[in-house]
This record gives structure tokens, sequence and C-alpha cells, in this order.
């Protein structure tokens, strides 16, 4: 039974009064209370011995006795006790509630019950067998079912209380609540002694992400996890296939102690669900006996059967057996009513008496003489009771009325003031009176008055009233994208209530597609776009009850106008797959194998109205499969197949061996795995030459299994040696690769080699003798040379060079070499020595190509050219321009110093005459053969007429938006340089306003920031002495169109409502394509789009809901966007019910509008490099304020790099993959009319570091 928790504690959670002044704030021992048994009379009478009358019984003799274990409380974590279903259990016993002794610091009131209503319980009573057996009573005491006057203390044991009818022990009880974990409750049961018993729990685990927590109790407070051993195991088991937890608890050979109420608590995240049971174990016959005191209570050793008939030790940490001392009998009752209460601890641990809560209480059911109080003929009640927001008087009588009187509130004395009408003292005779208006939950406390050195106490309990739901929500039934509004009522205005889905609480964030609103007593979900999602019941909490209702959200049905289609793609090629579908407004989700599809860099998933595509820009391996798309809402899929094929690969760079070459020694066994692919999974063949290695060789053999291959050698002998050749071949095509296995017994290999002298196509060589020979007698030396572009080594000599040197020859000119050298011995031959640095041999270039003349004036030459087909190794160095006069071979040097571009003007020359030029590529290996031009060239100008080479795209009309850049080049050919002349509309052009530059073969005008006054037609006039060429450019600079000029309300009829307008003054400069159309209810001034992108200038608004009185507004439209104004109806529309006439009330409408307000700061933030970072703020402010984002009070404008988003007040600033220079001060200011505000904040910008 869930006992009272004391509310004066102190900062540990322990009670502030203790048994044991000196017990150091040890943990409670396990609370112990001794029963009396009634006489026989009343059992045989049948007679329930509880004192009614308020009297005083005769004193019970201490003896015989039976033990009952009270559990203490287990404080949770708000510091009150979990209420258990069944109500309260509370002993029968023979004193009455005024007679009880109370034990200070042993238990405290119950805290108050949530739904308020009293009930009882009672237990089955054992029919009794003789005059000496029990009988044991379990009632139910809810705080608020208990009168004031027989509430006790906090400190006090409860009873039935002073003037408890039997009656009331036969109430009725209130159905518990419905378990939301718990399939199946462990059930109350009965086992005889040394009988085994289990007790079964189960769980569903369908709607659980993981596996919930379960506990055992004993009582209240004992955990029975950590008693677990020959005589209690707790198992857990989990049946995956119909997703249930099993929570099992066995008892094995009961014993009598282990009969009690026993409870199982399981929880998950935020829900909680328990259950009691009773275990009764049953004991041979046998009349009642005197106990011993402390034989009773003696603690048995570990191992040993001498324990007492109410040791509960087994269930405690076991420690070491202690040798006891014989000592003789001695009566513990006389020496403890002789001791003072500060040694009853002392003298119990002296007498081995373990249970000292339970010796306490045995001794305070002693009646003791009480003394008249001096001070107080009447003292206050030991608790009180009142309803949250009502009134209370605490009364007390005085003896000596000129005593000084004093109250106090948990210890704090309270001193009346003037001004504060909270607490009222009156003085009525001998009565001392205190009044506590307006009760709230601060005034539930422990109260006390204290009249000289006298003091008396009592509790006041105020209980808060539930919030009750007058009006439940309504079930709906609607479709897709519609609007829902649920809508329910309770008692108290401000109450907090909870929405629900389907037992899940419903989110209600900024993100969120529920919105909550309360007006008043009444509360209201809001569903703007209603999807199929949303279908399910929802249902409202209050304290004071719950209402729900359903909603279903149907589809419209499905048309596929075109299919999926199977594919077989090349691995790496992009995947596109294409299906159409009606409605278009539909989403859905792409699956592969089974498994959902989610965008990302490579995965790209497109709707567009009817149309659905998933592109994957490469295609791997794992994109093969069966692919479904699958509307949202709909049990109708679309599937095809892809079939992904790739050309077979050998993986030779994932080996460790230099060059793809392995060398084992002989004797030795090797295996060479090397990983292949290919889909499908290649054919592999080995080869050496030309001989197939089969999979059955005994010695040598080759494998292929899953994605790689391997070459297995038992013992390698030399003549393994040599190139083995990989063979891989699949339908999508063939790959071969070589790998080089050596068997050697190695002497070391020669440093590497050096190479003196580099000639055209040959090298000298030279190196040293390896330092170690092997054990054997170098023989000779083998010379490879390779490309150093090239991984593949060729061998030089196939006869060994007795020398330490050796001339290469036969290589490509201009082609870096390396070569390496192999010493042999008899044993075999060595690892290759290291490669010699690169060298490269060098050849002179060959003669540039493509000699021709460029342009001529009277006094120069320009010629052009390409580069040299073949440029040498030596590279090239620049080019040497020459000429010479015709009739002549006096050859002259133009260019002093060697030209690197492929264009040269020769000047300085004589008007008139001819002249030859010729050209010459120079490198380190000298001058090419030169190039020379075919004809002599005459040296004077040419006149070529002007042309102007319009653009084809300012053929048309060029547009640009207003504040947008111009930029346009006009390029024109003629020589000599054009005249250039650029006119607006046939005035000359106004320099300040539109730039424009001029080169000799193009012309460039540029606005910074384009203005509607820039619109026009440019001509454009190109001149050279006597020949004119024009061109027309025409420019239009477009803008936002104005609001239209006049709405109103044509007509209004049902629930129709007619408007027309007139066009914008202002078309914005371009064509107004279309108008947008919103309403607003007058209660809200909500807008509501009905319609975009109209074209006619009249319209018909249906759908209106009656009762409801509208304006509405109305956009212009261009190709730049929406006006920025709309122009409103100067009336209201008032949709009225047909044949009803309502005289429409004035109303005044509030100012909302508020200056810019920060609800929600910038706060500082660290971000790393290349991940994408977002900066959060709230503003409040009506007329809605416009919002500026600044990066170190700079504005941020038209930065593709910033993304800044604005809704329901919430302004948000997403910098994408931001680097270093992007940290700093960033600010946001919002402005209105009414006035501005901003908020800073700091950005760190990281740069992730990787770890080697």
């Amino acid at each position: 039974m869930p006992e009272p928790t004391k509310k004066d504690e102190t900062p540990n959670g322990q009670p502030e009064e203790s048994v044991a002044p000196d017990s150091n704030g040890a943990p409670p021992l396990p609370e112990i209370s001794l029963e009396v048994s009634p006489p026989p009379e009343a059992v045989a009478e049948g007679k329930e011995p509880v004192e009614t009358d308020g009297k005083k019984p005769e004193p019970p003799e201490p003896e015989p006795l039976q033990a009952v274990v009270a559990q203490e409380p287990s404080p949770t974590e708000n510091g009150s006790n979990q209420p258990q279903p069944g109500g309260v259990g509370v002993k029968e016993q023979t004193e009455s509630a005024n007679s009880a002794v109370k034990e200070e610091g042993s238990c405290s009131p119950p805290p108050p019950d949530d739904d308020g209503d009293a009930a009882t319980t009672p237990s089955p009573t054992p029919q009794a067998e003789d005059a000496n057996s029990l009988k044991k009573l379990s009632v139910e005491l809810p705080n608020d079912s208990v009168p004031v006057p027989a509430m006790g203390r906090k400190d006090s044991v409860w009873s039935l209380g002073e003037g408890q009818a039997p009656e009331e022990l036969d109430k009725p009880i209130d159905t518990p609540p419905l378990s939301i974990l718990l399939i199946e409750k462990p059930q109350s049961g009965t086992v005889p002694v040394g009988g085994d018993i289990t007790f079964v729990a189960k769980v569903e685990a369908k709607d659980l992400l993981r596996k919930p927590t379960i506990k055992w109790f004993k009582g209240k407070w004992m955990d029975l996890a950590s008693k677990t051993g020959k005589h209690l195991q707790l198992k857990e088991t989990f049946d995956r296939f119909t997703k249930i937890h099993t929570f099992e608890m066995h008892i094995i050979k009961a014993k009598e102690n282990y009969a009690g109420n026993y409870r199982c608590e399981v929880t998950y995240k935020d829900k909680f669900d328990s259950c009691s049971f009773d275990l009764e174990v049953k004991e041979a016959e046998q009349g009642s006996q005197n106990i011993d005191i402390r034989s009773a209570f003696k603690r048995s050793s570990e191992g040993q059967e001498d324990a007492g008939e109410l040791d509960f030790s087994g269930l405690l940490k076991h420690r070491e057996p202690k040798q006891q001392d014989d000592t003789p009998e001695v009566d513990v009752w006389e020496i403890l009513k002789n001791a003072r209460p500060d040694e009853y601890e002392k003298i119990a641990f002296m007498y081995g008496i373990t249970d000292l809560r339970g010796l306490l209480r045995r001794m305070k059911k002693i009646p003791k003489e009480e003394k008249k109080s001096e001070a107080f003929a009447k003292k206050l009640e030991p608790a009180y009771q009142v309803d949250k927001g009502g009134k209370i008087r605490l009364v007390v009588d005085l003896a000596d009325p000129t005593v000084e009187l004093k109250w106090y509130k948990n210890g704090q004395e309270i001193r009346p003031t003037p001004n504060q009408r909270k607490y009222i003292f009156e003085h009525k005779g001998t009565q001392r009176i205190m009044v506590i208006n307006n009760c709230t939950m601060n005034d539930d406390a422990a109260y006390s008055v204290a009249a000289g050195d006298e003091k008396c106490t009592t509790e006041l309990f105020v209980k808060e009233l539930p919030v009750k739901i007058v009006k439940g929500i309504e079930p709906v039934k609607t479709t897709v994208n519609e609007r829902i509004e649920l809508e329910c009522e309770v008692s108290e205005e401000g109450a907090q209530v909870k929405w629900m889905k389907n037992g899940v609480e419903v989110p209600t964030g900024v993100r969120s597609r529920y919105r909550v609103k309360c007006e008043g007593t009444k509360h209201f979900l809001v569903i703007d776009d209603a999807s199929r999602e949303d279908t399910g019941t929802y249902s409202i909490m209050a304290t004071g009850g719950t209402s729900e209702a359903h909603i279903q959200v149907d589809l419209k049905p499905l048309k596929i106008y075109q299919d999926l289609q199977d594919m077989t793609v090349m691995l790496g090629q992009p995947i596109k797959l294409h299906c159409e579908i009606y409605p278009g407004n539909v989403p859905g989700r792409w699956y592969r194998n089974g498994q959902l599809i989610q965008p990302n860099d490579r995965i790209n998933i497109i709707h567009r109205n009817k149309v659905h595509r998933l592109e994957i820009e490469t295609s791997s391996l794992h994109d093969a499969g069966d692919y479904t798309f699958v509307p949202e809402g709909y049990s109708q899929s679309l599937s095809a197949k892809i079939h992904i094929i790739d050309p077979p690969r050998v993986h030779l760079d994932s080996l460790n061996f230099p060059d793809n070459t392995v060398t084992v020694v002989a004797g030795n066994k090797l295996r060479l795995e090397i990983p292949i692919s290919g889909e499908p999974a290649p054919r592999v063949v080995w080869m050496k030459g030309e001989r197939v290695i089969l999979e059955s060789g005994h010695r040598v053999r080759a494998e292929t299994y899953g994605d790689q291959t391997s070459l297995t050698i038992e013992v390698t002998e030399r003549e393994d040696t040599g190139n083995y050749k990989i063979v891989l071949q699949n339908e999508a095509g063939e790959a071969t690769a070589s790998v080089k296995i050596k068997v050697v017994d190695i002497p070391d290999p020669p440093e590497a080699p050096l190479v003196p002298t580099v000639g055209g196509d040959w090298c000298s060589m030279t190196w040293e003798p390896p330092k170690y020979d092997g054990g054997s007698p170098i023989l000779g030396y083998f010379i490879e040379r390779k490309k150093k572009q090239s991984s593949r080594w060729m061998r030089l000599n196939f006869d060994l060079i007795k020398e330490t040197s050796f001339e290469p020859k036969k290589m490509i000119e201009g082609v870096p070499y390396e070569v390496r050298i192999f010493a042999v011995n008899a044993i075999g031959v060595s690892k290759p020595s290291e490669p010699s640095k690169p060298f490269t041999p060098l050849a002179v270039t060959s003669e540039p190509t493509m000699l021709v003349v460029d342009d001529v004036t009277d006094t120069t030459v320009t010629v052009k050219w390409r580069p040299p087909e073949t440029i040498g190794a030596a590279g090239l160095d620049g080019y040497l321009v020459e000429y010479c006069i015709e009739g002549t071979d006096d050859w002259v040097i133009s260019n002093k110093e060697l030209t690197e571009k492929t264009k040269y003007t020769i000047t300085g020359l004589t008007p008139g005459c001819k002249i030859l030029v010729r050209v010459k590529a120079i490198n380190a290996a000298g001058a090419s053969a030169p190039r020379t031009l075919q004809h002599s060239v005459l040296v004077k100008e040419v006149i070529e007429p002007p042309k102007i080479r319009v653009p084809r795209h300012l053929k048309q009309t060029y547009t640009r938006k207003v504040g947008e850049a111009v930029n346009l080049v006009v390029p024109f050919m003629g020589k000599p340089r054009p005249k250039v002349i650029w006119l607006k509309d046939g005035e000359p052009i106004e320099p300040s306003h539109v730039s424009i530059r001029n080169t000799d073969c193009d012309s460039i005008i540029f606005i910074r920031k384009a203005e509607r006054s820039h619109s026009g037609k440019y001509e454009m006039t190109v001149q050279v002495e006597n020949h004119v060429d024009t061109a027309i450019i025409d420019i239009q600079i477009v803008d936002l169109p104005g609001p239209p000029q006049c709405v109103t309300i044509e007509d209004v009829w049902g629930g129709n409502v007619a408007l027309v307008w007139t066009p914008p003054k202002d078309s914005g400069n371009a064509p107004i394509t279309g108008y947008t159309i919103q309403k607003a209810d007058k209660k809200t001034m909500e807008w509501f789009t009905c319609i975009e992108h109209y074209h006619r200038t009249c319209i018909t608004i249906t759908e209106l809901v009656v009762g409801n009185e509208y304006f509405f507004r109305i956009f212009s439209e261009n190709m730049c966007g929406l006006s920025e104004a709309a122009t409103q109806t100067k009336k209201s529309a008032l949709i009225v019910k047909e044949g009803t006439q309502m005289k429409t009330p004035e109303y005044f409408d509030h100012d909302f509008k508020e200056a810019p307000k920060f609800t929600q700061p910038l706060i500082n933030t660290f971000a790393i490099a290349g991940y994408n970072a977002t900066l959060n703020c709230s503003v409040r402010a009506n007329p809605r304020p416009k919002v500026i984002w600044m990066k170190n009070k700079i504005v941020i404008v038209d930065d593709p790099r910033y993304r800044m988003f604005s809704n329901q007040g919430v302004c948000t600033l997403e910098i994408r993959k931001p680097s270093p220079y992007d940290g700093g001060l960033y600010t946001c200011k919002a402005i209105n009319d009414l006035g501005e505000a901003q908020v800073d904040c700091k950005l760190e910008v990281k740069v992730q570091t990787q770890e080697l």
C-alpha cells in the first residue's frame, strides 16, 4: 500500500527526525509492527475488534504477539509515492485510533489522489479456524476520504481514525484505469511452505523501440533485483514472432515470511504501468504461543537455520557470522521501559535486536499516561483539508487567555501585516483563530502554534480541483489537402491540456504540421494541409478527463500514364527511371530491393506535376536490383529491374609487391591472391606463357572464389619464375594483367647504377658489385630499363655481363628512362637494385608550323604561327624571328631575345618594300629548321570596311529586371581602327548613366544598376573613313507591376461573391500575366489565397462559409512576379443564410501594430568547415518587418553562399559549406514603420583535421 511521505525533509531527501540521534543518517531498516491477537470472545462472535467510540481499551498484554512486515515507502523522483491500484491496506487492530502511539519520523500523510474519489476495498478475510487465528482487513484510505478530525500528523501511524464508522468500509470501488503496457498481469497465488510458485508479466513490444524496464517489489520499497539467490530467481524472454516480452519471478521453497503484497512496475520512456498481487503461504495449524522478543527478532547467520520467526535479515546483505557469547536471559522490555529514548538503539544492538523500528512501534503501543496541557484547553486538530482557493480556520482554546500566542508555518513565524489579507487573526474569549484566505498550493504545509513553552501542531492539505472537459471533440471525415480543426472546451481558462494522436503526444513545434491555439476555455488543434498520415484517433487530455474522436483522410483513385521500364546499364553510366501518374500532387517513395532510397549528391529524385523521376548520376554495382515507386497513401506500386554490367578488372595496385613482381625463396610455399571485379562475375584463366594453369593442379594450381583469384605454388622452384598472365572475361568485355614471380636465393642487390653520359638514343651506365654475394661468386649481371611513366621493366641483356659497365641503345628520344641491375650467382638472381636517377635523351625540335601574315601597316608586319609538331625532351625555350629584303640573303634577327609567344610584329620597315620572314624554334639542343613564308610581303596598310557582328541574343529585345546589371559586348571588324558612336533614341548617351568602352575589335556597354529609364533602342555606328556600318539593340528594363486600380464587390449571393477590378496603372514595363486573389475573414484577418495566375479582371469566389464576413485583395503579376502591394475591397462581403436577415453589429478594430522585438536572440555558434551552418532567431512585429542580415556590419545581398528564410517570425540564415573566412560578427536587423531592432552573434568556423 502506498504510505504517506513526509513533507518536511532535509535537502538530501531523508526525514528530519530519526529514531536515534546518533544514527548518522543510516538507511532505515525494515519496519516491523506487532499486532495483538483479538480476544477469543470477539473471534467467536464474528465481531471486528474496531473501536469507533474513541474510548481507550484496556492495555493489552505484550504477549502473545504476531509480527507483520510494514515496508517503508520508496521515494520517487518527485518525492512522493506512486499510488497502487486497489487502495491502501490497513491492519485491523483492537486498539482505537486514539490509543495508537504515534511513531515520529516513520511515515507521513498520503499524497492527494488525482481523481478525488474515495473508495474502500475490503480484502477477503479467511474464516477463523480457532480462537487464536488472526483476522486481517485491507482498507483503502485516500487523503480526501478521511475526515479532517480523523487525520493525524505527518509523523503518525495511520489508522481508521476517531469516529470512523464500520459501514464506510463497504464503499464501492472505482474501476482502475486500463493498463497501457502490461498485456498480462501477475495474479495472486497461494503456495504451501516449501513449495514453488511463478508469477508472469507480459509486455507487447510492437510500438516500443527498445526493451522496457521492469522492477519487482515486495511491499512498497524492497527491490527484489538485489535479493536473487536460491529462493528467488528473475527471468526475461522475448518472442521475435509475437513481439512479446515475458518477465517471470520464481519463488523456490517458499517460507512463511515470504507471504505478503508484491508489486510489478514497468516503465518505458514516459509510460508507466504497475500491478500489485498477493502471495499467501499456507502453514501447519498451530495454536498461539508465547514469543520471546529476542528470539523472534534473532538474526540468522549465513548458511544457518537458527533464524528467528520474524527475521528478515535474509533479504539484506550477507555478513560474516559473528561469535555470540552466552549471556543470561534478561527481560529486555523492563530495560527499555526504564531507559531514555536516546538509549533504545544502544540497548537493541546490545541484545541482538535487529528491527529497531518494529521494537519502537511495539513500545509506542504500550499506553502511557498523557499529561494534561497547562496552556491549551483544546489543541489544533491533527490535520485540516481545504479546496484550492477556499478559506480555512485554525482554532485553539487557551487555558490561560493572557499567555502570548505565536503562529508558525513550517517553522517560520507568521506575522500579521496591515495591507495583506492573507492571514487574519481573531480573538473570541479564550479561543484564538487564524483564518487563511484564498488557499494555494504554497499553503499546503505544517502549521504550529506556541503558547509559552508549549506547542501544538497540525497539517493543512490543499486539494487542487481537476480540470474537466465541458465540450468534447467531434469526429471528422475529409480528403487530403483540406484543413482540419478540432475544438474542445474545458472548465477553466488557461488550463494545461495535452493533444494526443493514437496515444502519442502531438508535436507542436515551429516546424510541426500541427498548430495549437487557445481562446479562453476553448482549445483548438489545426491541421492546415491534411494528408493520409493524419488519419487516426485524436484525443485531448485534461486533469479531470479526456475526449477523443476519429479523423479519416481519404485519397483519390490513382491512374498510371507511363510505367517504369526495365534497363541494362553499364557500370558508371547514369540511370534514369521515369513514370507518370495521376493525381500529380501525390508524393511517393522509391525503393531498391525493398530498401527506401534517400536523395543525395549522387541520387536525385524529381517530382514535377505528374512526372516522377529517379536519376543516378553514376551507377554502381549496388544500384542493380528491383526498383519500386510507391505513391504515398496508395497500395499500388510501379516496378522495374535494373541490371548493371561491368567490364572485368584486375586490381594489381592493391598488391604490396614492387612492379608487380613477387619474389620467393626456393622451396617455400607461395599463395598469391589478387582482387578482381566485374559484373557478372568474370571467368578467370591463369597462364604462364602459353600454358594454362588448372584448378586441379597438384603443385601449381589456380583458384577463383568471390571477388578474388589466387595462384598457389606448394613448393616453389626456379622454374616458377616468370610472368603470369591473368585473363578475365564476361559479357561486358575482357581484361588482362601480368604478375611476375621470381624464385631466388639472394645475394644482396647491387647499389643503384650511375648514368654519367646520355646521347640521343643511348647512354652509358656503371655500378658497384653488391656488398654480399650470397655465399657464391657473382657470375654476372642482368640489366633492365623502363620508361619512367611505366611500371613495366624490359630486360636489356640475356647473357650475363661480367663487367660493371654497360651501354644501352635504341631508346626513344625525349622519354625519361630508368635502369636497374640484377646480380646472379650459382644459386640464382638477386633482388633488383634501386633504379637509377631518371635520364632523358635530348634532340632539337621540329620546325614551327602554319606561318602566316596576320597584319600589315606602312612600317610593320605581324606574323603568327603554331608550335612545332615535335618538341624534344629538352622542351621549348622560345622562338627566333628573322627577315630579309626580297632578292638578298642577308637575314636580320628581328627579336634580340627569344619570344615565347606564337605571334610577333616586325617594326622599323621601309614603306613599299617587300620582305621574306622565317621563324626558328630554340631549345637546349639548339635551333630547329626554319619555317619561311612562301611569298614575299609588301609593306603597305590595307583598308578593311567595318562590319558589326551582333550576337544572336541581342538581335531580339534584351530584357533585364530593375536593379540587375547590364553588360553587353558587341564585336566588330575594320581597318584601320574604326570609330564607334552610340545613340539612344537618336540622342547621345549620357556617360554618367551608361558606361561605354571601345577596343580595336569590340564595344562594351555597361549599366551597373539598371533602371526603367534605361529602356530604349540603342544605335551603334562603326565608321572607317567613308565606310559605315550600323546596328540597333533594343533594351527593355522591367519591374514589378503596381496593384490593380480598384477592386469592388459586384454581387453577393449564397456562398458566392462576384469581384470586378481594373488593371494597374503601372504594368512594370512588361505585360500583365495574371492576378492573385486572396480572402480574409473579418474576425481573424488572416489572408488565404483563392486562386493564382488568373488572367481576367472579374471572378466569382465560391464555397464561402455562411455567417462569416470576408474582405478580398488582389495582386497583379508580370514576368517579374507579384506586385509589392495589393488592392483591398473597401467594403466587406457578409455571407448570410438565405431567408434570414441579421443586423451586423459595429466593431472597432484593435490596433495590433508593434515595433520589432526579438523574442529569441542569436547565440554564438561554432561550425565545421565544409558543413552547412544555420543561425536562428525569432522576432515579433506588426506590420511584418523587413529582415536584413549583415556580416561584420556589411549587408549580405545576392550572395549565393547564403540563404535567408523567414517563417512565422522565425528568421534563419543558412551558410553553405562555410570556410574559416566566413567567421565573424553576424547581425539580424528587423525594420518596420514603428521602429527597428537587431541582435548579434559570433560565428567561428573550425577546420576539421584528419587523423593519420
